[in-house]
């Protein structure tokens, strides 16, 4: 069974700077992409970043130039690095893998941006 547990949410001022973290349990790490999506209250998920199993990345529009991916193998984990945060990045991240059985969400962590 996979499991995806979020985690480095938190309460940030504008400008400012977060890490999340997506560890992964029950599959084979180094074989699976991994992306990041988002939820404001009121609004639909929508995608923020992706980091294939080879280490490409892809990004939103609105997130390119502030937000980056990584992944640690060793670990099970991927990082989103938020710089420059604003108002509008607040919302509930969540991590999310697929494999052939189907798509795996984490629990989402909550990152507030205001001053």
């Amino acid at each position: 069974q996979v499991q995806l547990v979020e985690s480095g949410g938190g309460l940030v001022q504008p400008g400012g700077s977060l890490r999340l973290s997506c560890l992964a349990s029950g599959t084979i790490f180094r074989i699976i992409g991994v992306g990041w999506y988002r939820q404001a209250p009121g609004q639909e998920r929508e995608f923020v970043a992706l980091i294939s199993n080879g280490g490409d990345t892809n990004y939103a529009d609105s997130v390119k130039g502030r937000f980056s991916l990584s992944r640690n193998n060793a670990k099970n984990t991927v990082y989103l690095q938020m710089n420059n945060l604003k108002p509008e990045d607040t919302a509930v991240y969540y991590c999310k893998t697929r494999n052939r059985d189907g798509d795996y969400w984490g629990q989402g962590t909550q990152v507030t941006v205001s001053s």
